[in-house]
């Protein structure tokens, strides 16, 4: 399942019927009478918030946050950037030897940025083509359209949906299930705590000001990452970490932040009691907290044994009596580089008062990225407080307002990705010819390196499949997969790419057929103000027409019907107004009796609708007031500290409870520092949406260094390095090389750097030539730091992407500096 039906599910928010339209009052016949607003300043929405937008002659001018953001992100900034900047896809293009040689082209020069402009038909026609040829040659194995991603804002313009329902009216496909975000957490805590946890609505933060005594951040970065939400963004979280700031000052709640560096959520607090914990070994911390609890008998054993299963077992492991080491803290102190005293003194503090936990989502992105999720559960049922306000745990409360209190109004339906009953496919072919048709998302690398492999998968046998085509819609693979030259190799394999994007990002840069879309300022729309607080419906005014040839999803994938013969099954006869009124309607329906919503023109014209705030609630309270009634959605209804099920599998990497097992790459006197001593940390951007944005010129200006991306550096390791601030420094492992701009900080200590995700991939060739980007081992003259992650999957069970797995060095960069090569357009030629 993908957010949005996280999302979906969580209030069972979708209230329209999109497989029927019978359920709504008939339509008003829209097309082309409603008039926009007058007024100077438009609405519209967006991951960084809402917006108020002034035009003049046609041209966006200012933008000014929503009159309810009052924590609005410095993000705005950047607005006005995403329409007009030089990597924009202006026309339908193909790559050079594509368009002479079609499925026969050259692919190991896949990359080199050489293209040809052709009109929108010719364009839809060769899409057309390949898709013919792939399900004539190989079925529907041979084609992935399963891709994963933010996307824009949007309930009808969803570009995923777009793509998926268009493609599947000519035939199936390869999909995917899980996400790069959280992809070993949302596997393994439906075992544990019964759901994904990571995408589930928290305990309110108002009750968390107002009963807990300690939070501990562990790896977690709240004021950085609640900046974008999945739905268009309320901000309502700050007014929130304002009061903890307050209350943190006045001594009144303790913060504590687990993680290797100094988070900007410390630096905002103040008054954080920072713990240092050498990268990738939170479970050996955890086990020795857990060791001094049982020790001292701090841990909860009632509700332990109340609430949970498998405790005994996993006191076999905690004390040494089934592999015959105890995990107490001078165990734990030797692998975390924390002190024994200090991690008894975590144990004490976090049985102590109320304690709410909340984890973040990058320390699950690692080898065995599971296991950190697992105990953090198993410590939280030692405390006892699961259940309660203000304790227990929490792996989302820094994710799209999660902690705001819901509405419960129920909002608007999508446009459909999946085809309404009746509709066939063209190529009516569901034979995968024992090929799997689901694949966990990170594997499709695999899959055309190695198809036909069978690879372990949540209790499941997958074999990968022999994929030859890939479809992705705002969807820029280059940026969330792993290892950049793998990802080259496999790229040689495939016979036919086609994006659909707004820009020249590297999903562009190497594909075979580019269609050009137009931003979420060029089209009409309606959103979601609030993805958890469901706070109102916000209108999403288009501000200025399509630049160039650009066309919205919807209009393109209406034309590709066309071609198909199936334009009617696709629209189902409506136009994008008529779908706006559509869904409004269908919402406005959902909440009759509660909610006294206008008609659709004056909502139009007013640009958005509140539904005001919602009441407190308590995350696994109804669990804790009665599990018999109420169970966790687990095998046994109850808390798994031991899971029969996992342990089933027999998986050498993932067994029956917590584990500590030593990544394959570790710093700090782990494997292969010795030859690459520096952690890489490549966590979410502070000024992106992982890589939208990064297009923005001007914005993307205002934190580069020497029109680099940022690499945040201890001193003492720089200067062992001979490197000062604002230099270029070369970052390297055996995977890849790129250049960065240096950043020092305190922030960061000794051995570990900084390069957030979702730096734009710009590889040149020999001597900085623009052209050479294909090459395996090309230098990316930006910073995107997946050029060097490792490329395996989290373990068995989950097989997600292990991103923080990742070891480096780095050196000052003396050669001729090349130009950066990943913000403009193609080499245009001509035939």
């Amino acid at each position: 399942m993908n957010r949005r039906h996280f999302l979906k599910g969580l209030l069972s928010v979708s209230c329209v019927a999109l497989g029927s339209t019978s359920v709504l009052k008939p339509l008003t016949a829209m097309a082309g009478t409603l008039s926009e607003p007058k007024e100077d300043w438009l609405v519209t929405g967006s991951h960084w918030g809402a917006f108020r937008i002034n035009r003049k002659n046609g041209v966006i001018d200012k933008v000014l946050p929503f009159d309810t953001d009052k924590y609005p992100s410095d993000m705005i900034n950047g607005i006005r950037g995403l329409v007009y900047n030089n990597s924009r896809a202006r026309y339908p293009m193909v790559r050079l030897d594509y368009l002479l040689k079609g499925w026969d082209s050259d692919t190991t020069k896949r990359g080199d940025f050489r293209f040809v402009r052709v009109t929108w038909d010719q364009a839809l026609e060769l899409f057309i083509d390949a898709l013919n040829t792939v399900q004539t040659q190989y079925g529907p194995s041979g084609l992935h359209a399963g891709q994963t991603g933010w996307r824009a804002v949007g309930q009808m313009h969803s570009c995923t949906s777009h793509m998926q329902r268009a493609v599947a009216m000519h035939g199936n496909f390869i999909k995917k299930v899980g996400d790069y975000s959280t992809g070993a957490g949302q596997v393994i805590m439906p075992y544990v705590l019964g759901s994904t946890e990571v995408y589930a609505q928290g305990t309110s933060w108002s009750l968390i000001l107002e009963h807990t005594d300690t939070i501990v951040l562990w790896s977690n970065d709240p004021y950085k990452n609640l900046q974008v939400g999945w739905n268009t963004e309320t901000h309502e979280s700050y007014f929130y970490l304002a009061e903890l700031k307050k209350k943190v000052k006045e001594g009144k709640i303790k913060v504590i932040s687990i993680d290797p560096v100094v988070s900007k959520t410390q630096n905002y607090l103040e008054n954080v009691e920072h713990q240092y914990v050498n990268p990738q070994t939170d479970v050996p911390l955890m086990l020795g907290i857990a060791h001094e609890m049982v020790k001292q008998g701090w841990h909860d054993a009632d509700f332990i044994q109340g609430y949970s299963l498998g405790f005994d077992e996993f006191l076999k492991y905690l004390q040494g009596q089934s592999d015959g080491v105890e995990k107490t803290p001078e165990w734990a102190s030797k692998i975390c580089g924390i002190s024994p005293e200090r991690i008894r003194e975590l144990a004490k503090v976090m049985t102590t008062g109320r304690v709410q936990m909340m984890m973040g989502w990058c320390v699950q992105r690692q080898q065995h990225g599971e296991q950190p999720y697992w105990m953090a559960a198993v410590l939280a049922t030692m405390i006892g407080q699961i259940g309660l306000p203000g304790g227990g745990i929490s792996y989302g409360h820094h994710y799209s307002g999660i902690g705001i209190p819901a509405s419960g109004a129920a909002m608007p339906g999508a446009f459909p990705r999946n085809l309404d009953e009746g509709v066939k496919p063209i190529f009516d072919n569901n034979d995968f010819k024992g090929y799997s048709s689901v694949i966990p998302v990170a594997r499709w690398i695999d899959s055309i390196l190695e198809p036909g492999k069978v690879i372990d998968a949540n209790g499941n046998k997958v074999t990968l499949p022999d994929i030859k085509m890939m479809v992705f819609s705002g969807c820029n693979p280059w940026n969330h997969h792993q290892n950049r030259n793998r990802m080259k190799e496999a790229y040689h394999k495939l016979k036919c790419v086609v994006t659909i994007d707004t820009n020249w990002n590297a999903g562009s840069r190497f594909s075979d057929i580019v269609l050009p879309a137009c931003t979420t300022l060029e089209r009409n729309d309606l959103d979601i103000y609030g993805a958890y607080a469901n706070r109102g419906i916000l209108a999403m005014h288009k501000m200025v027409e399509p630049l160039y040839e650009s066309l919205s999803d919807f209009e393109i994938f209406t034309r590709f019907a066309r071609k198909l013969g199936k334009e009617k099954e696709y629209t189902r006869g409506m136009n994008e107004l008529q779908w706006l009124e559509y869904l409004y309607n269908g919402c406005k329906q959902a909440n009759n009796g509660q909610f006294d919503m206008p008609d659709f023109a004056s909502f139009w014209k007013a640009g958005y609708y509140d539904f005001g705030p919602g009441k407190p609630w308590v995350r696994h309270q109804a669990f804790r007031e009665d599990p018999e009634i109420n169970p966790l959605g687990t095998p046994s209804g109850l808390i798994e500290i031991y899971s029969r099920k996992i342990a089933s599998y027999n998986y050498d990497d993932c067994p029956g409870h917590p584990t500590w097992m030593e990544k394959v790459e570790r710093s700090h006197g782990g494997p292969g520092s010795k030859k690459h001593p520096i952690w890489l940390q490549s966590c979410h951007p502070d000024k992106r949406l992982h890589s939208q944005m990064c297009e923005s010129d001007e914005f993307r200006a205002t934190y580069t260094v020497k029109d680099r991306e940022p690499c945040y550096l201890n001193a003492k390791d720089a200067k062992k390095r001979g490197i000062k601030n604002g230099d270029i420094v070369r970052v390297f492992n055996d995977r890849g090389q790129l250049l960065a701009g240096a950043v020092i900080s305190s922030n960061f200590p000794e051995g570990v750097i900084r390069i957030q995700e979702g730096a734009w991939y710009s590889p040149v060739g020999k001597d900085g030539a623009k052209a050479g980007g294909w090459e395996i081992g090309a230098l990316d003259s930006y910073g995107d730091p997946n050029t060097l992650t490792l490329d395996i999957g989290t373990s068995k069970l989950a097989q997600a992407c292990s991103a923080y797995t990742c070891l480096v060095d780095y050196e000052k960069y003396t050669g001729k500096v090349p130009e950066v090569s990943g913000f403009s357009g193609p080499i245009e030629v001509s035939v």
